[in-house]
């Protein structure tokens, strides 16, 4: 008797290779072009701003040789032997025309004050700490005069013309992220308005029939189940640091159909859509369908711990990234894959996260094959310690912790280990 066939086996598809973070960033960052409009806006009113435009200085900074230091201005061969005593000659201060000044003459010092031209002739300035003024006498050499007790060197305490910033130059380059310094130094050289990119406007929903918000439902009333939307809060929060304006959407059930209408309402008049939640493979995760209905899903899935589950792709005219539901999840994928691709999106020129070597002064046995992001916080030694649960959903870790550890895939760490620590500092502005 024949033997019959056997049944094949069905084997199930390969999945994917989990795409690695640098890999998925450069392909996140090459959707981002820039937003071609910019507007005005006070200077007073542009810290966090994108610049739009280079700006040129039509003058020098400082506009003449001035003094640095209350004091005396002198020629040094004058004062080259100890105890020097000098005529005082002329008083020169801040806010007087450079115009016209009087010569030094020989012997004499002028009486300077901080900000005031140098007279022609002088090459130094004595701070006033270094002298000794002298009673004026009669007869000959009456009149005020100085005993300058430190030798000075040629040049020193002066600020040269230009020394700051020359006219014709560079101050500022397109894309910079204007911060305190950078606006004051606009203005220093005249700039009371400035072109600075415009705000990306970004819709923002999250998703999940077990979401309610603080304030509509008592702790004592939650359902089993039931869980307040925190995500909602940060996300607005480090959108509005980002300059975005926000469209708040709320929450949007776990339905296919709710979903694919959200996305049709948030595409728009947005140029990004934001989501938490519903981006991972379980039956009521609706986000990857939704945006593969209205447009194409073009990310999916990094191989980073926390914040697998992150999708990116394209509704309409208006970019969309979905972020995990688990709060460190979402919170971490936003600093290191969102905000790069908002900064980008305003043109800024640095968008790159910036790390620091430290020492680990903590154990880490459980190497992973994803690129860890561990939260973690420095000690007093300069030393980092880590937090005990480094689960996804201990939004707890994110506020003990002052920054990241950024840990390559298959790395164990050990006490003393020097390892890249990416501080909140950097990444929470």
């Amino acid at each position: 008797m024949n033997a019959s066939p056997a049944t094949p086996v069905s084997t199930p598809p390969a999945r994917a290779a989990l795409k690695p973070l640098d890999a998925a960033l450069d392909e996140l960052l090459a959707y981002a072009t820039a937003l071609p409009d910019a507007e005005s806006v006070l200077t007073f009113d542009a810290d966090g701003r994108v610049l739009a435009q280079d700006l040129t200085s039509s003058l020098n900074v400082p506009a003449h040789d001035n003094s640095s230091m209350d004091g005396y201005a002198v020629r040094a061969a004058d004062c080259a032997d100890a105890a020097a005593v000098l005529q005082v000659s002329q008083r020169m201060a801040a806010g007087i025309s450079a115009n016209g000044l009087l010569p030094l003459a020989p012997q004499s010092a002028a009486r300077i004050f901080t900000g005031a031209p140098i007279p022609p002739g002088a090459d130094a300035v004595v701070m006033q700490e270094d002298c000794v003024a002298l009673e004026g006498t009669t007869g000959e050499g009456a009149g005020p005069r100085v005993q300058v007790k430190v030798a000075p060197q040629p040049g020193q305490w002066i600020r040269r013309r230009g020394e700051d910033v020359a006219a014709g130059s560079v101050v500022l380059q397109r894309g910079e992220r204007l911060g305190p310094a950078s606006l004051g130094l606009a203005a220093s050289i005249g700039f009371d308005r400035l072109q600075v990119a415009r705000r990306v406007r970004v819709a923002l929903f999250s998703t999940g029939d077990e979401l309610v918000m603080p304030g509509e439902v008592l702790p004592q009333d939650m359902k089993p189940g039931a869980i307040y939307n925190s995500n909602r809060f940060f996300l607005r929060t480090l959108l509005q640091r980002l300059g975005c304006v926000v469209t708040d959407l709320g929450i949007v059930p776990d339905r296919l159909e709710a979903t694919i209408a959200a996305l049709k309402t948030a595409s728009d008049g947005h140029d990004l859509i934001l989501t938490s939640g519903g981006v991972s493979v379980g039956e009521e995760d609706h986000i990857k369908p939704a945006v593969r209905a209205l447009g194409e899903l073009n990310l999916w899935q990094i191989a980073i711990k926390p914040g697998k589950p992150f999708a990116y792709g394209h509704i309409g005219g208006a970019h969309f990234i979905g972020l995990p539901g688990n709060p460190v999840s979402s919170f971490v994928t936003f600093l290191v894959l969102v905000r790069p691709f908002i900064l980008k999106l305003q043109g800024a020129r640095e968008v790159a996260m910036k790390s620091i070597a430290a020492p680990a002064h903590f154990t880490w046995a459980r190497a992973d094959k994803r690129r860890e992001f561990l939260r973690v916080r420095q000690n007093a030694a300069g030393g980092l310690d880590l937090f005990d649960n480094q689960s996804s959903g201990v939004l707890t870790s994110a506020v003990w912790g002052d920054g990241l550890l950024d840990n390559p895939p298959g790395r164990t760490i050990a006490h003393g280990d020097m390892v890249q620590f990416v501080p909140f500092s950097s990444l929470l502005c």
